[in-house]
């Protein structure tokens, strides 16, 4: 089962036919919002917008571990995220779209990043953090729409909510030789992973940050509203191909994760834990 998590912008899916909503109480607090089940084109899908219904949520103020945890809970074996990212190379302009592989992990505020701890240890490999074949089947769907979409790009996840210094901008680009800067993909992705579930984020890119010369083209915040809704519709096409096609299946280890993670014996966890470990690992 697919879902499909909201970024800026996305609040809810236009052409989806509501079939149920749920209100999913976890323990790890309230996800973001009511987490709806839908048909788009035939396929059943789940939606969640990650800032809430009315973007009332800070990047650091999303319940990711909620958000993962119950989307899982409904069996759902896929995510796809949408996020507005910044471009931090040239050859991805403003308007294109480009599928997050790799992740730099430059938050440095107190965000919940795992479901382990407290007694229950796993160390989950994230060399590979995202479903390849998840998103070599977005590229193919991208192409069936004659829209480019990049690969193999980096994203580099900062706190926000500020916009970035002109020198953490270069920084990310030089000294890391990052692709992307966003503000949401950490701990998504990694809370994905743990769970079990193929992850792949489109990224919208609305700007070049703030790491050229040129003051014009700095970051803010009218700008990227302004330019979002173009690619956003761009991104949206893709979501369609994609859904239309058959789904990717997944042939590496995001189904699996856990299967050499766990440290503490499965035997010697609390009533709590268990049931944390009984919905991530099936």
């Amino acid at each position: 089962m697919l879902a499909i998590i909201g970024g800026t912008g996305i609040y809810s899916i236009d052409g989806l036919q509501v079939i149920e909503t749920y209100k999913v109480d976890t323990p790890f607090g309230k996800p973001s919002a009511d987490i709806v089940k839908g048909l788009l084109h035939n396929q059943e899908v789940f939606f969640l917008p990650r800032h809430g219904n009315n973007h009332s949520l800070l990047p650091a103020e999303v319940n990711y571990r909620a958000n993962i945890w119950a989307l899982k809970s409904l069996s759902v074996s896929q995510i796809i995220g949408l996020s507005a990212v910044g471009s931090l190379q040239p050859e991805i302009r403003p308007g294109d779209l480009a599928i997050a592989d790799q992740y730099f992990d430059f938050v440095k505020g107190p965000r919940e990043k795992t479901f382990f701890g407290q007694g229950m240890v796993a160390h989950v490999a994230t060399a590979e953090p995202t479903c390849l074949a998840l998103a070599d089947a977005i590229s193919s769907a991208a192409k069936t729409c004659s829209i480019e979409i990049h690969r193999n790009k980096t994203y580099a996840c900062v706190d926000g909510p500020r916009l970035g210094t002109r020198a953490e901008s270069l920084f990310l680009k030089n000294a890391v030789q990052c692709d992307l800067v966003g503000m949401t993909n950490v701990p998504e992705v990694f809370l994905a992973r743990e769970a079990q579930i193929c992850y792949c984020t489109i990224a919208i890119a609305t700007d070049y940050d703030c790491w050229q010369d040129d003051p014009s083209t700095h970051v803010c915040v009218e700008q990227v509203i302004s330019r979002y809704g173009n690619s956003l519709e761009k991104a949206k096409l893709v979501l369609q191909a994609y859904l239309k096609a058959k789904p990717a299946l997944c042939n590496s280890d995001c189904n699996h994760a856990l299967k050499s993670a766990m440290l503490t014996p499965i035997d010697m966890l609390s009533a709590e834990h268990n049931e944390i470990f009984e919905v991530l690992s099936y």
